[in-house]
């Protein structure tokens, strides 16, 4: 786990120093690698290239990069693991080439194989996380790869104007922001788009001309940087001496499984169970301590279940206990831990401690980011780095075998209400609204009832509001689904412009969706959960929060080869009487008891909402001030005010809402 980053300039000028100017930049990433640096330049190109080491693969110094081919041709900065790279060794060995290996780092191997079989023929061998940033001196052209599902961060863009404009990229916005010159303004179109979601989807960033390479993508200028598009370039698009192909399409993955579905339960179960067992063996790879995050819930309990069955002592594995016995699942992790023989620790947080964290968050995220569950994750990942430095985690299970509550009980109640008349169901979610959060959560008992096979759904209140507010302006259940995952559901009506209303840009929701594989509402919600919400909320948030302290994190469920397996596998083996992961249940249960496990889902949060009313008041008001929004002239106060009043006076909880214009205002403070 590393970071990288690197400037080609437009019109290639003579500048003091390349690798001193490069350097620099990533120096602002230490924290990503504080074991070694490195850089490297082309002053007749004017291309520069600088990396920041965390050692985990080969600690030695045949690990440095950027790291330069056997012939001299290529130049390699790299972040993440190819969990598979012996095995890349060995066929490159087979087809008989006289190698000298000079370590055994998998950056190393990497750069063989892009000189034996080129660069898309060797990303699609790899099995494993990273972003990549490769420079062909002979052709000067330059390479830029992400990972199947983005759990490494890429950006790139344009900075400067006239002479000055240079190409730049790297793994995190504030090495970019280190170029001179950088004056890059926040992207009004971007913000809206970001207070719709409460992150940054990709292929954008909140700054003008600076982009995320899609997941599974491959960037190529080859000759001379090309100004600056007018819009992200995407699959396919071509740009001057620019070319962005997709390398690896989950689109792909989810029509060929569509077309060779699993049928019999005992082999799916025996498959996945299998492909579980390779994947935990690869990524326990490590030459530095090891552990894992555990929640006591099916996915992080099955990766560590499978993780103690091959280990030959104690796994360490890590959770956070909380003061809010609502929001605590400690006892449940510490349960599992038991049964399963791991070297448990337990960090118990105070609400102190917990808020100590959210001043780091503007400088941690980069851009502005409002999933409030950042601040227990990087809790969790700091108790975890006092002991490993690699931390694998149960991510992705609810994506890929349909654990989030909304792909059940959406359904059913959709199922339920669109029997009614669109103006009937309009008057309904008025009359939802109405009936205050203690009310619904008085009423949950007979509700779960209603809904059999849940194990019950918690925090009723906030979950019948929400609804209550889609109910009042969907059609369908698609469109309930786009509602769902939209925070602010008009953000264009409070983001300022100077001309009218902010024209809010297309976000991967709208690409085309696969032509087999997602006839269901569950699978298609599930499929567009992978391509927006995974990599851009999930993997993102772990990432920022882990490399913070310099953990490596490890998702054992984004091995492709598990996913491909979990998109051959027909509806009723992910969700059966109301429950999701059924069959990723029943590997476990082969583990750990079932009695361990089943509970309500709850997911990993925190009382953001009651700070906010108590000891962040104070905080919030400062940045939430009426006049304060004027001046900045980034928002409309109106709307904003109105829901700070009415989460403060107690009538409705707006904590998600508030927390995305929060967390812009804190990172706007931070990069004025």
């Amino acid at each position: 786990m590393c970071g990288f980053v690197g400037f080609w300039r437009l019109q290639p000028k003579k500048l003091d120093n390349l690798k001193a100017l490069v350097s620099g930049m990533a120096d602002t990433i230490r924290h990503r690698g504080p074991d070694d640096s490195g850089a490297w330049a082309d002053a007749h190109s004017c291309f520069a290239l600088a990396h920041r080491r965390l050692s985990i693969i080969d600690l030695s110094a045949a690990g440095h990069q950027p790291m330069r081919s056997a012939s001299g041709r290529f130049i390699l900065a790299y972040n993440g693991e190819v969990y598979n790279h012996l095995d890349i060794r060995t066929e490159l060995q087979a087809t008989g080439r006289s190698i000298a290996w000079h370590g055994h780092s998998d950056t190393e191997t990497l750069l063989a194989a892009f000189e034996y079989w080129g660069v898309e023929a060797t990303l699609t061998r790899t099995v494993g996380m990273f972003a990549i940033a490769l420079w062909d001196i002979s052709q000067r052209s330059l390479y830029l790869a992400r990972d199947r599902f983005g759990e490494k961060p890429l950006y790139y863009g344009w900075v400067g104007n006239g002479e000055d404009i240079a190409f730049v990229f790297g793994s995190e916005l504030k090495a970019l922001r280190a170029y001179p010159g950088f004056a890059n303004p926040i992207s009004r179109e971007v913000l809206a788009l970001y207070m719709r979601f409460s992150y940054v989807p990709t292929p954008h960033s909140i700054y003008q001309d600076i982009y995320k390479l899609e997941p599974g993508c491959l960037l190529n200028i080859t000759g001379i940087v090309p100004p600056a598009p007018s819009q992200p370039p995407r699959s396919s698009a071509t740009h001057g001496g620019l070319r962005l192909c997709r390398w690896w399409s989950l689109r792909d993955v989810v029509e060929t499984g569509a077309k060779s579905q699993v049928t019999n339960e005992t082999e799916a179960e025996q498959e996945l169970d299998q492909r579980l067992q390779d994947a935990v063996r690869l990524q326990s790879l490590a030459d530095v301590p090891l552990g894992a995050f555990l929640s006591g819930g099916v996915d992080s309990s099955a990766i560590i279940a499978l993780m103690q069955q091959q280990a030959i002592r104690p796994v360490k594995t890590f959770t956070v206990g909380f003061e809010e016995a609502a929001f605590d699942e400690s006892p449940y992790a510490c349960a599992v831990a038991r049964h399963l023989g791991t070297d448990h620790t337990e960090l118990f947080v105070t609400a102190t401690e917990a808020q100590a964290v959210i001043p780091h968050l503007s400088a941690m995220y980069d851009e502005p980011f409002a999933d409030s569950s950042q601040i227990p994750t990087h809790l969790v990942c700091r108790a975890a780095h006092t002991q490993v430095t690699v931390a694998l985690s149960g991510d992705a299970g609810d994506e890929l075998f349909g654990g989030y509550n909304r792909y059940f009980w959406v359904p059913r109640i959709w199922k339920r209400m669109s029997k009614l008349p669109y103006p009937v169901r309009r008057i309904l979610g008025s009359a939802m609204h109405n009936l205050p959060l203690a009310g619904w959560d008085a009423l949950s008992y007979p509700l779960n009832i209603m809904l059999p096979g849940t194990k019950g759904v918690t925090r009723v209140g906030d979950k019948a509001h929400k609804l209550a507010t889609r109910l009042i302006g969907v059609r369908d259940l698609d469109g309930l689904y786009s509602s769902l995952v939209s925070e602010w559901l008009d953000p264009a009506q409070m983001v300022k412009v100077d001309d009218g209303l902010v024209r809010e840009p297309l976000s991967l929701l709208a690409d085309p969706l696969p032509k087999w594989g997602v006839e269901q509402h569950e699978l298609r919600m599930m499929y567009l959960d992978s391509i927006t919400y995974l990599s851009d909320d999930i993997l993102c948030k772990v990432d920022r929060a882990a490399m913070a302290i310099s953990l490596e994190t490890r998702v054992p469920f984004l091995d492709h080869r598990v996913a491909e397996l979990a998109w051959r596998l027909p509806l009723k083996m992910k969700i059966r009487d109301g429950q999701g992961k059924w069959l990723l249940r029943q590997v476990l249960y082969k583990y750990v008891p079932r009695e361990l496990i089943e509970r309500p889902k709850v997911g990993f949060g925190i009382p953001v909402g009651q700070w906010l009313r108590g000891p962040l008041r104070d905080w919030a008001e400062s940045l939430l001030d009426e006049k304060r929004l004027q001046a900045e002239g980034y928002f409309y106060p109106a709307p904003i005010r109105t829901k700070w009043i009415e989460h403060l006076g107690g009538r409705r909880d707006h904590t998600a809402s508030l927390w995305t214009v929060l967390m812009f205002q804190a990172w706007l403070e931070k990069n004025k």
